[in-house]
């Protein structure tokens, strides 16, 4: 099997591999309605001769019993399930390879290929290189000893619901839907949108345009790399 040329499938997906970024829990003006086409200004990345690949597929296809790969990139929700095993896409533990399971659902054949596939590759250290807290803040101690202020511990007023309370994670529970799916003039208006522009599908022309550049241009690398993709060649 022939190796992903990954100088160039890197530049395209360095999007990825940032984390969305929203607001925090202050309230937020009504968001301006949404348009439902992707906007003229979306430049599709530069593909190979003969790029031409349906998306509609890999959209369609099953990620977990019941939901399809829409049905999690359209609200970028996450949904717990605790009837179910933890792990994302049903929660999110600070472990998970949130992003190779995300890359993998939106262009591998799910049917032929693990949603892990791209996690098993080894290409990534197998895990953080400090271990993460297991407390609050979670995050991993730095490398040697640079000088850091004082951390605050205490003082925070968190929510004392029940776990079954927390079963909704909006927006940033998939990063890739915001930093990557969702064409540049688009993110804030999509940051901003409420659960009822999700009910109307009011972003997915702009998640399928969105996702067929990057397939098309992605497509040689795919198949070299001995993948099985879940996007259609379009004929004709």
């Amino acid at each position: 099997m022939r190796a992903l040329r990954f100088g160039s499938a890197t530049a395209l997906l360095a999007p990825l591999l940032l984390a969305a970024c929203g607001g925090g829990d202050e309230s937020m003006p009504a968001p301006a309605p949404a348009p439902t086409t992707p906007t003229p200004s979306s430049a599709q990345p530069p593909a190979p001769p003969g790029a031409n690949f349906d998306v509609l597929p890999c959209l369609s296809q099953t990620a977990v019993p019941g939901r399809t790969v829409a049905d999690l990139v359209v609200p970028d929700s996450i949904l717990v399930d605790f009837n179910q095993p933890a792990g994302f896409p049903n929660g999110r533990r600070l472990e998970d390879p949130v992003i190779d399971v995300t890359l993998a659902a939106l262009f591998l054949d799910l049917r032929r290929e693990p949603v892990t596939r791209f996690f098993s590759l080894p290409l990534n250290p197998p895990a953080n290189d400090r271990p993460f807290r297991t407390a609050f803040p979670y995050l991993a101690a730095p490398q040697g000893s640079p000088p850091i202020g004082p951390v605050a511990t205490g003082g925070f007023n968190f929510r004392s619901d029940p776990p079954s309370a927390y079963v909704r994670v909006d927006r940033t529970g998939m990063p890739a839907v915001a930093t990557a799916l969702i064409s540049g003039t688009m993110k804030t208006r999509f940051n901003d949108a409420d659960p009822r522009d999700d009910s109307n599908l009011s972003f997915l022309a702009d998640i399928t345009y969105t996702l067929k550049g990057l397939t098309d241009a992605l497509s040689d690398d795919l198949t070299a790399g001995g993948f099985q993709m879940c996007a259609t060649r379009k004929t004709g």
